[in-house]
């Protein structure tokens, strides 16, 4: 029983960076890629993109600020959330 206590008790694993927005630094929900190739949270790209057009990541110019849903991340983060326990 003790040890199950303290199971419960312990902290939440960190999440895999990949899976963390470059611009929020927190686990993502609405994973999107732009065309920087990288992957950010969506509403913290849309408001970085209404007051710049540079890459989050690595501060280069863009040619536009088209957002395209990341599949395959947002299903790896819902598998990893419920594999750990977050909600």
């Amino acid at each position: 029983r003790a040890q199950r206590q303290a199971q419960e008790a312990s902290p939440l694993p960190e999440p895999p960076e990949i899976f963390v927005c470059p611009i929020t630094q927190e686990l993502m929900q609405d994973p999107v890629m732009a065309t920087d190739g990288h992957t950010y949270e969506r509403h913290a790209v849309e408001r970085w993109f209404a007051t710049r057009l540079t890459s989050p990541k690595t501060g280069a110019a863009l040619d536009l600020a088209l957002l395209l849903p990341n599949h395959a991340m947002r299903h790896q983060i819902i598998e990893w959330r419920e594999a750990h326990g977050w909600k």
